[in-house]
């Protein structure tokens, strides 16, 4: 078949994926897979390969996918579970000081966005986030809100385990460890920028918000040591579904969702459904240490790898340990004692907690795994490759193309598990035949990541979940969120770039 006719399939069938999942609002999992299907019979594929094909290229993805969405999730309900995002973000703020709010909930929110998915995180920092806003003298919760949110999606876009890094990692080879380290430093500056452009932001301009969210804000209380989980201002109600909203943040339903649904594929039920008993809520130390463990234990691992002759003893016992897998069970068997069975939970509460954690994390997964048979089509069908050679051929250069790929598919459609791993397909080729370096292959991850946090706007179900929980108007959140994202993986990108010339 000729380089014109595949790559007109290839276009086709985006453009088939993209109508899918805006216009007939077919879930992401179905959608990928009959694009993939259809793209299949139209390069000519044998009959009797397409679905064995199907089969390989699900299952190559969710070796890792599965074991560090799973993983993940459930170490991330008990965190939420057991009210230790309050207990985090109280610490910080006691320790930093009422004028230092902003900074102090950023800090406390960017670790705890690495284990849970963006909506979740956010819906159950933002009692904290209107009663220190109030208490540092804010007239509006948008000033603290919108900088931890914008700084919360891009961890969740960049940091494994979240579900389209993670899946995107696994397409192209990437060293999730490795992936995993260079997105936590590309958020350290990040969350300064967050901050102080906020802080730029706000001071130019007003941006009211809704009356009743405005009233609740009015009357949330400061945080106390010892308050119950979630303590201070109450949740707002969950706003009325916009029709305009689509896919989720990070590959959710591809149905119009409320206020409050989850952009990572994740119902919101697990946010706001009732914490079971405990007896005392754990401190922020022992939360803030289950967080970092599995992030010091991949850090060991790959350095290891690095610096280490890879046949020592050393190597292969850092080897284990560092795996994002084995460091995240660790973690996760950990926190269910540390933060629950010290606290009063019992072992079938705790199990009732981890299991309830799965299910939603069953939609990340499949979508994920589905998004690895597109792309295991288009590696097998050759268009992959002839697309490939059509980039290289342009004289962009790979990076860049990444990001404005990604880019694309988030503007296009929402969804920035969709666009990762769409990115991820069609550039396989190039990066697995290419001589890149490991370093150089976790960069394109990130610059693919960059791409699907900017320009988020009325089709992504983020922009919906900030903008009604905090009360702004569709302009107003055009204005701040939309605009902070985009500043965001922008200059995410920037640095990524820098990176690049260093270790090219």
């Amino acid at each position: 078949m000729s380089v014109a006719a595949l790559v007109g399939i290839a276009l086709a069938a985006i453009a088939l994926l993209l109508f899918l999942v805006m216009k007939v609002k077919m879930p992401a999992f179905l959608a990928l897979l009959v694009v993939a299907i259809g793209t299949a019979l139209a390069s000519g594929m044998p009959v009797e390969e397409i679905m064995p094909t199907v089969i390989e290229g699900m299952g190559g993805t969710l070796g890792n996918v599965a074991l560090l969405v799973g993983l993940g999730a459930m170490l991330g309900a008990v965190i939420e579970k057991t009210g230790s995002a309050e207990a985090l973000a109280e610490r910080f703020t006691r320790r930093l000081g009422p004028d230092r709010v902003g900074p102090a909930l950023l800090l406390a929110s960017a670790i705890f966005a690495i284990p849970i998915f963006f909506d979740v995180g956010f819906i159950i920092l933002l009692p904290v986030v209107f009663s220190f806003a109030r208490a540092a003298g804010h007239t509006s919760p948008v000033f603290v809100g919108i900088p931890v949110a914008v700084l919360m999606v891009f961890i969740h876009n960049a940091v494994p385990p979240h579900p389209g890094v993670t899946g995107s990692s696994t397409l192209l080879g990437a060293d999730i460890g490795l992936v995993t380290i260079l997105g936590i430093l590309l958020a350290i500056p990040l969350g300064v920028l967050a901050h102080y452009a906020g802080t730029l932001l706000f001071a130019r301009r007003e941006f009211p918000v809704e009356a009743a969210v405005q009233q609740r804000f009015e009357e949330s209380a400061t945080p106390r040591t010892g308050d119950a989980p979630g303590g201070g201002a109450g949740t707002p109600d969950p706003a009325p579904a916009d029709p305009a909203n689509g896919p989720g943040a990070d590959g959710g339903s591809a149905h119009p969702a409320p206020t409050g649904a989850s952009t990572s594929g994740t119902p919101s039920g697990t946010a706001t459904s009732a914490p079971v008993a405990l007896t005392s809520r754990p401190s922020a130390l022992p939360v803030a240490a289950m967080i970092v463990l599995p992030i010091l234990a991949i850090a060991a691992g790959t350095t290891g790898k690095l610096l280490l002759d890879e046949d020592s003893t050393v190597a292969r016992v850092l080897g284990l340990i560092g795996h994002p897998a084995f460091a995240l069970l660790v973690a996760t068997l950990l926190a269910g004692y540390v933060l629950g069975t010290r606290h009063g939970w019992r072992s079938a509460e705790l199990g009732d907690v981890m299991d309830a954690s799965l299910a939603p994390a069953a939609i990340v997964v499949f979508v994920t795994g589905a998004g690895g048979v597109f792309a295991r089509v288009l590696t097998d069908s050759g268009i992959g490759e002839t697309i490939s050679g059509t980039l290289i051929e342009t004289g962009v250069p790979v990076l860049l193309m990444a990001f404005l790929i990604a880019s694309v598919f988030k503007v296009a459609q929402g969804s920035g598990t969709v666009a990762t791993l769409a990115t991820a397909g069609l550039l396989q080729a190039t990066i697995v035949g290419g001589d890149y370096s490991s370093m150089q292959v976790a960069l394109v991850v990130l610059a693919i990541a960059c791409g699907s946090v900017a320009l988020s706007h009325i089709n992504d179900s983020g922009f919906w979940i900030v903008s009604r929980f905090l009360g702004l108007s569709v302009a107003d959140g055009l204005r701040t969120w939309t605009l902070l994202a985009t500043l965001l993986g922008w200059t995410g990108m920037l640095m990524v770039t820098a990176l690049w010339l260093l270790v090219s």
